[in-house]
């Protein structure tokens, strides 16, 4: 046991060392220095076992070699920090060879871990002030919200010179390290574990779901928020490849990437729903501020509702970021699409209300009118203003119903282009969204039905009340079917009042004809047309005929027929029909017996 004498005094071991390692030149013996103390720290490790076992009570020989194994560590720890610190000396003068002798050396003191972490550790890209320069350059100031555009292209660059600065380490660490993908991957971890966190923490900032931000000038914060993430992430994700490209080892940098991203991920569905929220009531704001939810005829814009396709088609493209795999993609984006359904069923419905208070507003004007003409003649401008405001909110209903169905159209086309084919992959999530289609638009559906009968309740009062007690009272006289010419030849023409009622119906249909399509159409023009039908035939049972005012009715019936042929109702038609076959030149004109007849007829 002649080793003890030295290894158990300290004060030997690093007279020994001065002695070994007394300049770089001759440091490649300290190669075999640490291999042979290796082995006497084994041969020592199994002599204090086979004393402990063979010479019972032998406790000073087990202690004597106890401390040599102590000794000897010190000596490698001593033999290790001289090496380090030889490496760091030759890094700072980029002496590359003399770098790589070392290195080789030091790869025998726990496999090179400490000498490669050392080296890791001291890279100039994980100083604190490049780091906080990192946040800088992407953000900006601090004071105002980053737009993503620039936080895309700011981040994109500076993930460029991280990966060009990785690129020339791994340079450097291919020429001295004998294990270089070991090296690298303890860089690359470090890099998306210390450097990219540093960044990604300031960039984003969870916001509060339970109180959302306030909306300020310059952006809504949950939308910048998540389309920052967004940016984040497909950049970060950039950066791994490319890293990966360059070459980290085994590490698998793609699930440090996730990692980086998880807490996020957890939260993104809701506040992507918060987000579509907070967009929509910054834009009913803007629209209120614009006027155009001011007025109780205001439209429904197809523009606007484009644009809620537009938000939702944003979310979606992240959807499919964050959740590539086909299953979670299919749940993630009906959720998002509900959220475009709300948006569209609120702001159509909400938009026919308005237009249904602009119709009521009209009946209670006109109903003003009528109880004045009982009281007194009203003046010229109240029965010009009734007229007016009826047919005027008339059209402003048809052009919102009109913006309705076309806003319907908009999300069906977006639903078959867009959402359906996502939606496959889970059973049943399509027809389930389908109804759900449906069941938003039936808020709408109930509006437009109920507006459609207020559109003709107005056109029948318009044509029967105003037309009637203020146009065909005045222009409808007494003797146009009843003249004292009866033996002449009867104008050919249509009364006045008949042209004027076929005018008034022309100009205020107009709006309907281009608005409405299929069912909805003709249910309405069928509607209208009987209660045309109905209107009109009260109207003439006031009227007492001869010969000649039975043509010129004859005349009348087929001008309101001509008119109604446009409706393509074939039932409006042949009531039309079968009252200007009824009206034949007979004896019950010159006794004023064709009103009883007509009267039975229509009943």
């Amino acid at each position: 046991m002649e080793y003890l004498v030295v290894l158990q005094d300290s004060t030997h071991v690093s007279q020994a060392l001065d002695r070994q390692l007394p300049r770089l030149g001759i440091i490649c013996s300290a190669d075999s220095q640490r291999e042979t103390a290796n082995q006497t720290m084994e041969l020592i490790k199994e002599d204090i076992g086979r004393h402990a076992t063979t010479v019972p009570g032998n406790t000073g020989a087990s202690k004597g070699l106890e401390v040599a194994i102590t000794n000897l560590q010190e000596y490698c720890n001593e033999l290790e920090n001289k090496l380090l610190s030889r490496f760091d000396s030759a890094s700072q003068r980029r002496e590359l060879t003399n770098m790589a002798e070392c290195a080789k050396i030091l790869s025998q003191f726990n496999r090179g871990t400490s000498a490669m972490q050392h080296y890791v550790g001291l890279r100039p890209i994980f100083d604190v002030e490049v780091m906080n320069e990192d946040s800088r350059l992407v953000l900006g100031d601090q004071d105002s919200t980053p737009n993503h555009d620039d936080v895309n292209v700011a981040l994109s660059e500076r993930y460029k010179q991280i990966t060009d600065t990785v690129r020339k380490e791994s340079s450097t660490i291919r020429t001295v390290f004998p294990c270089p993908n070991d090296v690298m991957s303890i860089l690359v971890q470090r890099v998306m574990e210390d450097r990219i966190p540093n960044l990604l923490e300031k960039l984003l900032v969870k916001p509060s779901l339970v109180n959302p931000p306030p909306m300020r000038q310059g952006g809504l914060l949950l939308a910048s928020h998540i389309c920052s993430l967004a940016v984040g992430y497909q950049r970060t994700q950039e950066l791994a490849k490319n890293l990966r490209d360059v070459g980290c080892g085994d590490l698998d940098v793609e699930g440090l990437t996730e990692a980086l991203f998880t807490e996020h991920k957890g939260i993104y569905l809701e506040c992507e729903r918060a987000s579509m929220r907070q967009l929509y009531k910054a834009k009913m704001e803007e629209l209120v501020v614009e006027g155009q939810l001011s007025s109780k005829g205001a439209s429904i814009s197809v523009t606007v509702v484009q644009e809620f396709v537009n938000w939702n088609e944003e979310a979606i493209s992240r959807c499919k970021l964050f959740s590539p795999q086909p299953a979670n993609l299919a749940s993630i984006a009906k959720h998002v699409f509900t959220c475009l359904l709300d948006q569209v069923r609120q702001y159509t419905t909400e938009g026919l209300e308005r237009a249904r208070e602009g119709l009521r507003e009209a009946a209670s004007q006109r109903e003003r009118f009528v109880l004045g003409r009982k009281v007194a003649s009203g003046p010229a401008s109240t029965t010009e203003g009734a007229a007016t405001a009826g047919e005027t909110n008339f059209r402003s209903f048809m052009l919102a119903l009109q913006g309705c169905g076309s806003s319907v159209a908009i999300i069906q086309q977006y639903f078959v282009k867009s959402i359906s084919r996502l939606l496959l992959p889970v059973d049943g999530a399509h027809a389930a969204s389908c109804e759900e289609m449906t069941a938003a638009m039936s808020g709408a559906e109930s509006s437009a039905i109920k507006g459609l009968q207020q559109c003709i309740d107005i056109v029948i009062a318009e044509v029967y009340i105003v037309l009637v007690e203020r146009l065909l009272s005045a222009e409808q006289k007494a003797t146009d079917f009843r003249s004292a010419d009866d033996g002449l030849m009867a104008d050919p023409r249509p009364t006045t009042a008949c042209s004027r009622v076929v005018a008034y119906l022309s100009r205020v249909l107009e709006s309907a004809f281009t608005a409405l399509e299929g069912l909805n159409k003709q249910s309405f023009l069928n509607e209208l047309g009987n209660r045309l039908h109905k209107t009109l035939t009260n109207h003439w049972l006031k009227f007492a005929f001869n010969a000649s005012g039975g043509l010129k009715l004859k005349r009348d019936i087929t001008e309101y027929g001509d008119f109604l042929r446009n409706f393509n109702a074939p039932t409006i038609d042949e009531q039309f029909e079968s009252l200007s076959m009824f009206v034949q030149l007979r004896d019950d004109y010159r006794s004023a017996r064709l009103a009883s007849k007509l009267s039975s007829v229509w009943a």
